[in-house]
């Protein structure tokens, strides 16, 4: 293994994190947490392990799988999607497709994000996995993926099920895994819009989560709410290089839910700040490559390495140890080819990002080593 150890300025972990004991918020809602999106700390929490239906929260997890399909390129923007008997006869929140319609992804993404709509996610499911139960199933196995051990889903769309579960943790982790599709935001910021059907009527919609348009920064991203899960909401929202996950689950009512997330992004605004320690726009250094018609190549991380802090929090020191493996040609730009350890003033790894390329470095050919040979021989005279 090829090492290279940077120190830089500053990990602190010494962030007042408030929890429900002596709850200074003074949420009214059951389960609630605060999460900063890029480092994935949690900033405040109050029972954040208890298990509560999610109600249309679930979309998240639906979206999710969604923006997968189409950032590795299986699903298109632009693609065609029929709509079934079993999407259009759902329930609960629609947007009254009819039975042999034809809409575009597009349109039907937006139809969830922003109307929180049964039926157009139904018709997704169908559309990537060919029957809800095998998109379920695609759904528990990304819950089993990301670790989240007490979610469990039984539908798409959150209608009330016995075996359909989750956990304010639970789904501020799955919100976070949803932001890497930086795309998604796109729609589920939007406050109002409109569906053209088919037959050249329009129906409007309307945000469910009335916060993007009255709460500075909020972007997204799911409301939800059924007679066993009560009101829900899993929102983000950005200021400046901040931005942060809010869930809350089981408030009394609609105008408590957008109280309590409300207080929640006050909080972590008014207490925290995101502070980059090191840009993935800079080189760590070169490091050498076998095989390849270079003979090095600087390295990157794939993302910022950032931290969060108190407001009155200074940064301390802290050491950057990256580890790579060979680097064997061809390689393409944007390949990972390692991993940065972050590593505090007690020599504990609090985090580890991934090191990548950002040119292609192609194979070596006959005269590339009879070139290189040639300089060897000639540095030697």
């Amino acid at each position: 293994m090829k090492k290279i150890l940077i120190v830089f300025l500053a990990f602190s972990f010494l962030i007042p994190i408030v929890n429900a004991e002596g709850d200074s918020l003074n949420l009214s809602s059951e389960s609630a947490i605060l999460m900063d999106a890029e480092s994935g700390k949690i900033l405040y929490e109050k029972n954040i392990d208890e298990k509560l239906p999610m109600a249309s929260m679930t979309k998240i997890m639906s979206m999710l799988l969604i923006m997968e399909q189409i950032d590795n390129g299986s699903l298109s923007y632009d693609d065609k999607v029929l709509i079934s008997e079993n999407a259009s006869g759902m329930g609960g929140s629609q947007v009254f497709l009819q039975a042999g319609e034809e809409y575009t992804v597009n349109d039907l993404l937006k139809c969830i994000a922003v109307s929180s709509a049964n039926d157009a996610v139904v018709a997704m499911a169908e559309k990537i996995s060919g029957s809800v139960d095998a998109f379920v199933s695609l759904m528990n196995e990304k819950a089993e993926e990301l670790g989240l051990k007490n979610t469990h889903f039984a539908n798409p769309h959150g209608l009330d099920d016995e075996n359909h579960h989750s956990t304010a943790y639970d789904m501020a982790v799955m919100a976070r895994e949803l932001l890497k599709h930086e795309d998604i935001l796109k729609y589920t910021s939007i406050y109002e819009d409109y569906l053209t059907k088919p037959d050249g009527s329009s129906i409007w919609l309307v945000n469910t989560n009335r916060l993007v348009r009255f709460y500075d920064g909020v972007d997204g991203l799911k409301t939800g709410y059924t007679t066993e899960a009560g009101y829900c909401l899993t929102a983000t929202a950005k200021r400046q290089d901040l931005r942060l996950i809010s869930v809350v689950m089981k408030s009394p009512s609609a105008e408590e839910r957008s109280s309590d997330t409300s207080t929640l992004l006050s909080y972590g605004f008014n207490s925290f700040k995101s502070n980059v320690i090191y840009s993935k726009e800079d080189s760590l250094g070169k490091l050498a490559v076998e095989k390849g018609k270079v003979k090095e190549v600087d390295v990157y991380l794939k993302e910022d390495a950032t931290e969060i802090l108190s407001v009155t929090e200074k940064p301390t020191n802290y050491t950057f140890n990256i580890k790579v493996d060979k680097i064997i040609a061809p390689v393409k730009s944007g390949t990972i080819i390692g991993t940065a350890e972050i590593i505090d003033n007690e020599g504990n790894i609090i985090d580890e990002v991934e090191v990548i390329v950002k040119e292609d470095i192609k194979k070596a050919g006959f005269f590339d080593y009879l070139k290189q040979s040639f300089r060897f021989i000639t540095s030697g005279i």
